[in-house]
């Protein structure tokens, strides 16, 4: 029997590279299609096929799929919320306009389960806690919005066409691969441990917290955050949900745990034996004080649970890569 082969299209990126880690983990054939513009050539693997393209480029596309492939995973998309909303052309030509190509050359070459990239963000302000793959959709930022309009575009793909999706929403993606193997660190992440690392190793003299009056029990914000190997896992039993059932499913990704903005901080600073230099600013529009999400449909439908769940555990691999 061959092996299954898989195109990770964003594959040289920070989720990517460790979604094709455990794709090649569990024996899969794996061909990273990545523009290289957030991704690394450093987080590519010897065993891995790699074919430099962009999602803009449908022609390329097109022949590419022609390879023949028993699955896709998409994680290729601009994500950055603030630049969204300041340049929301960006973002309808690259996340809408670049995954619609995908789709249609998955299409046009008998390609019929994909894995999609999706958000938390596609939620909004909760109405409820935890949030669950019922609760209503309203997005606070442009970004979230583009992932919300590719899961209906794939919807109604599926509908008439011979093809099936997994889409995953994340939440909070945080650490490396606690082996060490990905070598390559997320550029220009805005995302809050990166930021306090950068604060950590002096790139960075200090970061803001934003409020610290919600009502939470240290006035800080409250996020769910998913251990990137964690959420590597879950792609790699999509991909086999898919090829034995091939229905199409929406998931969300979480721990049902949250962590503050402060007990991140601290958790840093026991792991690192530092201090963060850090003040308080006034509360961001549209920052909800808590966002935490249950993860029964994941267990059920993939068999999937996190395994990190300690937070002092998920900072340390993110530290072991900065030590390197």
């Amino acid at each position: 029997m061959s092996l299954a082969k898989i195109l990770v299209i964003g594959g040289a990126g920070y989720i990517g590279s460790h979604v094709t880690k455990a794709l090649l983990a569990e024996g899969f054939a794996v061909t990273v299609y990545d523009n290289l513009s957030t991704g690394q050539s450093c987080n590519l693997f010897d065993k891995t096929a790699f074919i430099a393209g962009d999602i803009l480029d449908a022609a390329k596309l097109n022949e590419v799929m022609a390879q023949g492939f028993d699955a896709v995973v998409h994680l290729a998309a601009k994500k950055a919320v603030g630049e969204s909303m300041e340049n929301p052309q960006l973002y309808a030509r690259n996340n809408i306009n670049g995954s619609i190509n995908i789709f249609n050359a998955m299409i046009d070459n008998n390609v019929k389960n994909v894995v999609f990239s999706s958000t938390a963000a596609a939620y909004g302000t909760p109405q409820y806690l935890p949030l669950d793959e019922k609760h209503p959709l309203n997005p606070l930022s442009f970004y979230g919005f583009t992932k919300i309009e590719i899961e209906r575009v794939m919807d109604w793909y599926s509908r008439i066409k011979d093809f099936h999706y997994i889409a995953l929403r994340y939440f909070n993606a945080v650490g490396y691969a606690a082996d060490g193997t990905i070598r390559g660190k997320e550029k220009n992440s805005q995302n809050l441990l990166p930021i306090v690392m950068d604060v950590i190793c002096g790139r960075r003299e200090k970061m803001q917290i934003f409020g610290n009056d919600y009502d939470t029990p240290d006035g800080t914000c409250l996020r769910d955050y998913v251990h990137v190997e964690d959420l590597a896992r879950a792609h790699v039993a999509a991909i086999k949900k898919l090829l034995k059932d091939s229905q199409s499913y929406i998931i969300n990704l979480s721990t049902g745990k949250g962590t503050s903005v402060l007990e991140m901080i601290d958790a840093v600073e026991r792991v690192t034996g530092r201090k963060v230099n850090y003040e308080f600013a006034p509360r961001r529009a549209g920052d909800p004080a808590v966002i935490v999400a249950g993860n029964e449909l994941a267990q059920k439908l993939l068999g999937w649970t996190p395994q990190y769940t300690d937070i002092d555990k998920i900072v340390k691999t993110t530290w072991n890569l900065e030590e390197k």
